[in-house]
């Protein structure tokens, strides 16, 4: 059984950074791709970066520059850093997982979610 369970979310201002993990059990993030979503409040779950098996990554056009996904194999855990957060940025992020390996955009390739972890950033 898959879980993955994201935390480091909170309350910044804008400018400051924040790095979100996931923490995946019954899954090898290596041997898959995975991303990040986020949806805000009344709007609808939007991709913001995913990597794949290899190591290749791709964001999101509001998120390239400041966020950064990463892996870190031994841990078995995602990472998602945001820097020069901005209040457009508020939302609850999810971590995501495929069954691929390679990288994909939209959620319905995704199988596997985690709970979400709430950011939000003040002006």
């Amino acid at each position: 059984q898959v879980q993955l369970v994201e935390s480091g979310g909170g309350l910044v201002q804008a400018g400051d950074s924040l790095r979100l993990a996931c923490a995946a059990s019954g899954y090898t993030f290596s041997r898959h791709a995975a991303g990040w979503f986020r949806q805000a409040p009344g709007k609808e779950r939007e991709f913001v970066a995913t990597i794949g098996s290899s190591g290749s990554t791709h964001y999101a056009g509001s998120v390239e520059g400041r966020f950064t996904i990463s892996r870190d194999n031994n841990k078995n855990t995602m990472y998602l850093q945001m820097n020069n957060l901005k209040p457009e940025d508020t939302a609850v992020y999810y971590c995501a997982a495929r069954d691929g390996i390679l990288i994909q955009t939209m959620s319905s390739e995704y199988a596997y979610w985690g709970q979400g972890t709430q950011v939000t950033v003040s002006s």
